[in-house]
């Protein structure tokens, strides 16, 4: 009966977009209020039906019903707790419906709490919003769907992927997700500016807290999937450049672009084309993204379905929202005019160059990932497009834009002064100088790029502290007053400096894991010890152990360092027993910000073992960094003129201003 109910209320809930889909729309053209005050109630209602149809599937892989197909196919009744609940999103259908749970949650959001929204903006924004629910709930109903029934019920389930079975299932796809989905409201912002003509700074600043709050979680989601497959595949990296990998990272790249073009259309009405156009082209991105790892044109342990009819319906979804928002807006573009004039060097400036750089760098992230793929369909011939391709396209374009991360904040609005940011950046150039020439005394000139790399990531960082202190003029009015200020500052100023901070941390950490690992790999017997950057592992030996759903062959290793105890470290590889899978389950110990990395091979006889053994130095900084460019993103939506309509320029507010009496 749960199931029916949740199957009944995804059919309702699509009965319903197609109201929203048009009376919304319809009042806003018209000017019927009426019609306009039905979108929040819809979105709200519609976002009941979904976590009812979500919550009752979350209750079938709870009780293993094995009369429901996708809970036979990925679950099992000696999985453990976790792993029932993490696995209703943990296959092509359930994930879906999650996707379609947080799309009706952010509709629901702007129904809620967009009350600073003009009437007609927020009714057609929440109608856009619905034509990409209804599209996505058509397609679960159509080809995915997650309640359909077995005739014949099994007593035992196929249980769940092996590699999903980890805490990271139930971190990594929901954050991902809200970040993907997010990005359909400023996708739903954007055709209903383009429909309703309104594209103006308080169009923009309306904007950036949804595009804020979707970048923020797509960052914490890519970082928790690259921390995920770095200590579940035991394969010791953090990024590989993977189809699905890439997939997730372009509309990061198009998502942080439209961050910086939004600031110079909300201040000086400027880049009004190009911002529009951005958010389009970053849901896009995620729409691209969900095509690739739902249609089986790749093959990758990513890749949650392989079905071609899915994938030629996800395919018709594209062709159709971009496709119509494409051509929505090559008929509006005409009509948009463009803002204030600015110099070359100034704030406008820097932003507009953030974003060439960051465009170029989706678009070659966009080529590599899809040239494969076209020349396999157009000729039949298959080839690899890896990480050196990557390195000689995406790493160029990503060197000049950390050089001039740190001036865009310091340069004024519309006319800039570069001499006077280079005074401003003085110490920064000279604690980078520093670093660079320590890292050469330290390593020689065996890396010549790397303490280049360690140089650049430093001088991001001090510029982003730099930045502050030139904010509250700290060396100008002393620190009592200085302090005062600091804490005045917004919460924009702070984000700006925490995520342009957190750029410089990650990559740092990426130099340095990259440029100075040790790795060492060894068939060893117990007793063996390997030496790896002055640490002594030695290999005890290995034990048969029993999980609840698994068995495992458990290596134990004891790490010194100058003769004296360090840890204890305890690979292991594992077997499950429903699927008869191997998984590697790394041994990980971390030293201050560097790791030790352990990750058992092949058994040789007489208690032999492949042995991978690596030194990371710094490497959770790669992590760290994310995390705090995020907490960025989070002050950023703090600030509290993010939730005011943006002020008039004085020349509009003065002429709007009725002519005093004769």
């Amino acid at each position: 009966m749960i199931v029916e109910l949740g199957h009944y209320a995804l059919v309702l809930a699509f009965a319903l977009t197609l109201v929203q889909c048009v009376l919304p729309l319809w009042g806003a053209l018209s000017g019927d209020s009426r019609l306009m005050a039905v979108a929040p109630p819809i979105s709200v209602t519609l976002f009941v039906l979904i976590l009812i149809s979500f919550v009752a599937l979350t209750i079938a892989y709870l009780a293993s019903d094995f009369s429901v197909l996708n809970v036979v196919q990925n679950s099992h009744s000696a999985k453990p707790l976790l792993y029932k609940f993490t696995g209703v999103w943990g296959n092509h259908e359930g994930s879906m419906l999650l996707w379609v749970l947080i799309l009706v949650f952010f509709g629901a959001l702007v129904g809620l709490f967009g009350g600073n929204l003009p009437q007609d903006l927020k009714a057609a924004t929440l109608a856009v919003q619905s034509w990409v629910t209804g599209g996505f709930i058509l397609f679960l109903l159509a080809t995915s769907n997650p309640f359909a029934r077995v005739p014949n019920p099994p007593l035992e389930g196929a249980d769940l992927n092996p590699i999903l079975q980890d805490i990271g299932l139930a971190i990594h796809p929901p954050l991902l997700y809200v970040g993907y989905v997010g990005f359909s409201i400023t996708f739903s912002f954007a055709v209903a500016a383009l429909i309703l003509g309104r594209t103006d700074a308080a169009w923009a600043r309306w904007v950036r807290p949804w595009t804020l709050l979707a970048w923020c979680f797509l960052t914490l989601g890519i970082a928790m999937g690259s921390y995920w497959a770095y200590y579940e595949l035991g394969w010791g990296g953090w990024w590989f450049w993977d189809p699905v990998e890439n997939a997730s990272f372009m509309p990061w790249l198009a998502g942080t672009a439209l961050l910086h073009s939004a600031i110079v259309m909300e201040k000086r009405e400027a880049l009004k084309v190009w911002t529009v156009l951005l958010a389009i082209f970053t849901f896009s991105l995620s729409l691209l993204g969900t095509f690739l790892v739902r249609s089986g044109v790749l093959t990758s342990v990513h890749a949650f379905a392989t079905d071609p009819a899915r994938g030629v319906f996800i395919l018709g979804l594209l062709c159709f929202f971009i496709g119509g928002s494409l051509a929505l807006y090559a008929w509006r573009a005409p009509m948009l005019k463009q803002g204030g004039l600015f110099a070359p060097i100034s704030r406008e400036g820097g932003l507009v160059l953030n974003n060439l750089f960051l465009t170029a760098a989706c678009t070659a992230v966009f080529v590599g990932t899809l040239y494969p793929l076209a020349l396999d369909a157009v000729t039949g011939e298959k080839i690899s497009v890896g990480e050196p391709f990557f390195n000689l396209t995406f790493g160029p374009l990503m060197i000049p834009l950390l050089m001039a991360i740190p001036f865009g904040p310091i340069l004024s609005w519309k006319r800039g002064d570069l001499l006077a940011a280079c005074q401003r950046l003085y110490a920064a150039f000279g604690l980078a100088l520093v670093f660079t020439l320590f890292t050469f005394w330290l390593w020689g000139m065996e890396k010549v790029l790397a303490p280049l790399g360690v140089g650049l990531a430093v001088w991001v960082m001090a510029g982003a502290v730099s930045e502050i202190v030139t904010r509250v003029k700290f060396f100008e009015i002393g620190p009592k007053r200085a302090f005062s200020r600091l804490v005045g500052l917004p919460g924009s100023a702070w984000g700006t400096a925490l995520a342009h901070f957190g750029v410089g941390v990650t990559v740092l950490g990426i130099v340095t894991a990259s440029a100075f690992q040790e790795e060492r790999i060894e068939t060893m017997r117990p007793g063996d010890t390997v030496e790896v950057d002055g640490y002594s592992v030695t290999f005890d030996g290995a034990v048969p152990r029993q999980g609840p759903n698994f068995t495992e062959e458990v290596g134990h290793f004891t790490v010194r360092q100058g003769g004296a105890f360090v840890t204890n470290m305890e690979p292991s590889k594992r077997v499950y027993t429903a699927r008869q899978m191997p998984t590697t389950e790394a041994g990980i110990h971390t030293f201050g910000f560097s790791q030790l990395y352990l990750s058992l091979g092949e058994s040789r006889g007489d208690g032999a073992v492949d042995v991978r053994v690596y030194f990371k130095p710094l490497i959770t900084l790669i992590w760290i960094g994310c995390v705090i460019m995020s907490i960025g993103a989070v002050f950023s939506m703090a600030d509290r003129r993010l939730r005011i309509g943006a002020p008039k320029p004085a020349a509009k507010r003065k002429s709007a201003q009725p002519a005093p009496a004769e």
